[in-house]
């Protein structure tokens, strides 16, 4: 039964988080020049600190010398942090992410042995996922029923040579990728065969990585284009192909970082409003913004629902083997709705300061931008919609396209 009672080291590590926030990146984000749209310098002596409250190694298994957080707890911690900067909610969530697949599933024991200990010993440590293009088996949107021919520049191939892997290609838009120091790299291999995913480290010769520049930059975190040109790593650095390697494992952690920029904008909105004082009585009383206060924490409060129970679903995956809930993608209705309410309700928080909230010295500017980027990001709204709709009915897109076709 879905739960919404949390543990007791949930919230511990849930208030521990809230008041590493409170107490570290809220200065820091609210400082002039960070609510700079544009101004997306990382802040590395926080991201530094919060590793060492264990939150880069999250959801990597105790065993292993992590915390072995369940998906709920990641989601938590994912919107606390996003409270204070979503960037450093994103970087961290990558990294625990790929921390818990790279070391708890995917690697054999010697790879292991090799990449572990210094991803554990240094702070700044990062991981990277640097995967294919999408192909038109995902690709949505304008094209959505004329299935596009794949193009075979967007690949990175793979080939063997005197006992290494050589590998050509460019991978774009790669969370994460100006500061990680292990990349996780999708690769076709000649002759053609199954996709495998080879580790490259950041240092590897032939490996180049350019960080996106800071005003065509769409999504929250550290990104950047990394390329490789002959670029060799060893035989041994390919991942065991008969391993299950499914990196979306319906963990709705972007939208959990879109809905603690909501409620960022939230808490701003109702300190002020309590705060200034017109016509003899706080504005929170009058009941233009007292009414605009109640929808959005309505918003938000059903949008938190809605990223608790995808989470809770992807760790309790039974509920759909006896059907105790409907078989629907539930991290992509989370985030579907996630990034409509945050963003009406950041556009409410802002109107709730007059003028001051367009100014931009104030942070209900940078909430509205950062919500605006959780709107648009990844595939967009709207192709999440038509995921949904597929699931809804059951269709394949590309198949009907050709039934047509023939007649």
């Amino acid at each position: 039964m879905y739960n919404l009672h949390l543990g007791p080291e949930q919230r511990e590590i849930r208030d521990t988080v809230r008041d590493f926030v409170a107490r570290e990146i809220k200065p820091f984000a609210l400082k002039s020049e960070r609510l700079e749209a544009l101004d997306r310098r990382l802040p590395l002596a926080i991201l530094d600190q919060a590793s060492q409250l264990g939150l880069r190694t999250l959801a990597l298994s105790e065993e292993l010398g992590g915390a072995g957080a369940d998906n709920l707890t990641a989601c938590i911690v994912a919107e606390e942090l996003a409270v204070g900067d979503p960037d450093v909610a994103a970087v961290l969530a990558e990294t625990s992410r790929l921390g818990h697949l790279l070391f708890d599933r995917w690697m054999t024991a010697e790879q292991r042995a090799q990449f572990l200990p210094p991803f554990l010993a240094d702070d700044r440590y990062h991981l990277a996922l640097a995967e294919h293009e999408p192909d038109t088996d995902t690709v949505l949107g304008v094209n959505y029923h004329r299935p596009t021919a794949h193009d075979s520049a967007t690949e990175t191939i793979a080939v063997q040579s005197k006992g290494d892997w050589v590998i050509n290609g460019v991978k774009n838009c790669v969370a994460n990728a100006p500061i990680a120091k292990l990349f996780a790299v999708t690769v076709a291999t000649e002759p053609p065969a199954p996709d495998g995913v080879i580790l490259v480290p950041h240092d590897a010769p032939g490996l180049t990585v350019r960080a996106h520049d800071e005003a065509a930059r769409g999504f929250h975190g550290a990104g950047g284009e990394v390329s490789f040109e002959d670029c060799r790593v060893p035989a041994q650095n390919l991942l065991a192909p008969d391993r299950e390697r499914r990196v979306d494992d319906g963990i709705p952690l972007f939208p959990a970082i879109n809905l603690g920029i909501g409620r960022a904008a939230y808490e701003a909105a109702l300190d002020y409003a309590q705060m200034r004082v017109q016509g003899g009585r706080r504005i929170a009383e009058h009941q233009a913004i007292g009414v605009k206060l109640a929808e959005i924490a309505i918003r938000l409060n059903v949008a938190r629902n809605a990223v608790w129970q995808a989470a809770w679903a992807s760790d309790h995956p039974e509920i759909y083997a006896d059907r105790s809930i409907a078989d629907l993608p539930l991290t992509t209705i989370a985030q579907v709705f996630t990034a409509e309410a945050v963003y009406r309700a950041a556009k409410d928080a802002a109107e709730c300061f007059g003028a001051m909230g367009v100014m931009r010295d104030m942070p209900l500017q940078r909430y509205v931008h950062d919500a605006l980027i959780c709107l648009h990001a990844g595939h967009g709204v709207t192709d999440g919609k038509l995921e949904i709709a597929e699931a809804l009915v059951g269709y394949r897109r590309y198949p009907a396209v050709s039934a047509r076709a023939a007649e």
